[in-house]
């Protein structure tokens, strides 16, 4: 079901709810560039779990309108009108990739709310203190990333003539993508119904324009407004060991600052192994077991 929530400063967000609507609700953070359309567990599952799914476009992506200039933490303003909209006072949240940092913000600012949170592949903040930020990027990455701290009009330009490629043809993104995928994200990608699934994504990301996108990036490398010491809700960290996207480093250095984390990393994984464990992520979420091999815990 799609439905329009309203922000109190008269933004539009695009909600998707799915599963089961009496089940528990949970939020899932898309990546960059993403949309509510992106990676999320089959509906059966969801019912199965009881679970309400709670998925928006973040300002600027879809149909959401564009926010210039938010940080990381404007998210967790715009996941309580949400959750206030539809009568929602408790919750979990999860987040994958560019949504990574979006659902720590949530877990740090929404403390009386959010009941957990799981981040897979996510980045650390760029102030990072004892971080090499850019160690075991992607160079792809490390260009886009680069631009935003020393030119965000560059930024903003590259990742527009992007956009207009993609939005007509969503596999150039895959395609871009491909130079950077190792073996076990290739075989993710090859099944056809990710596959499908992901272009739907862009497609609907960048429908409009490229605003999300770019303001995305510049918010990964502005300070995010919170600190992640000051997270104490149980939280869930995964990361494949072999992500050149957001390196596994940064899940390492969030786990040593979170107080209540718990860190898995998966060593034959890398980025878009984070798909495969999404059901299993939702079963934490709901208090359940949690998945994979435990590395750090605290």
């Amino acid at each position: 079901m799609l439905k329009d929530v309203y922000t109190g400063d008269g933004r539009r967000l695009a909600v998707e709810i799915s599963g089961d609507p009496g089940g528990f609700p949970v939020f899932l953070l898309h990546g960059t560039p993403g949309s509510r359309l992106g990676p999320a567990p089959r509906p059966m599952l969801l019912y199965h779990q009881r679970v309400q799914l709670i998925t928006y476009d973040r300002p600027g992506y879809g149909s959401s309108d564009p926010l210039p200039g938010r940080s990381v933490a404007h998210v967790a303003a715009d996941v309580a009108a949400v959750a206030d909209t539809l009568g929602i006072e408790r919750f979990a949240v999860v987040g994958r990739s560019g949504g990574g940092p979006h659902a720590l913000a949530c877990a740090a600012l929404l403390p009386d709310r959010v009941t957990r949170v799981a981040v897979l592949v996510s980045l650390a903040p760029r102030d990072a203190d004892g971080l090499d930020w850019f160690a075991g990027m992607a160079a792809s990455n490390v260009n886009e990333f680069s631009k935003a701290l020393a030119s965000p009009d560059r930024l903003a330009a590259s990742l527009r003539l992007r956009s207009v490629a993609i939005r007509s043809d969503p596999v150039r993104l895959l395609a871009q993508l491909r130079r950077d995928l190792t073996e076990s994200d290739l075989r993710v990608v090859a099944d056809a119904g990710v596959r499908a699934m992901l272009l739907r994504n862009y497609r609907e990301a960048l429908r409009v324009s490229a605003d999300g996108w770019v303001d995305d990036a510049l918010s990964f490398c502005s300070p995010w407004g919170f600190n992640p010491a000051d997270i104490f809700v149980p939280v869930l960290l995964w990361h494949g060991e072999q992500d050149v996207f957001s390196p596994p480093s940064h899940t390492r250095w969030l786990a040593a600052r979170i107080p209540s984390v718990t860190a898995i990393l998966q060593p034959a994984a890398a980025h878009f192994g984070s798909l495969r464990v999404l059901p299993d992520i939702v079963t934490w979420l709901l208090g359940g077991r949690r998945p994979g091999v435990t590395v750090d815990q605290h």
